[in-house]
């Protein structure tokens, strides 16, 4: 599906259909938003929480399977 088609089937819908459309692609939007917020967070943490992590005293918990 191309951009040409969607802008076609925008320009057939009725005003009230176009903003629950526009209300769809600020969610789509915002979700993205946040998941890229989420990412850049996790990475600028990692240094910190391997401190916490890695660490000798606490290997042993490091080979524990649970099953």
């Amino acid at each position: 599906m191309s951009k040409e088609t969607i802008i076609n089937k925008l320009d057939s819908l009725p005003l009230n259909q176009l903003l629950e459309v526009e209300t769809f692609i600020d969610s789509l939007y915002y979700q993205n938003e946040k998941s890229s917020l989420t990412k850049v967070a996790m990475k600028l943490s990692e240094s910190a929480f391997s401190r916490v992590w890695d660490n000798e005293e606490d290997s042993v918990y490091d080979n524990l399977h649970f099953r």
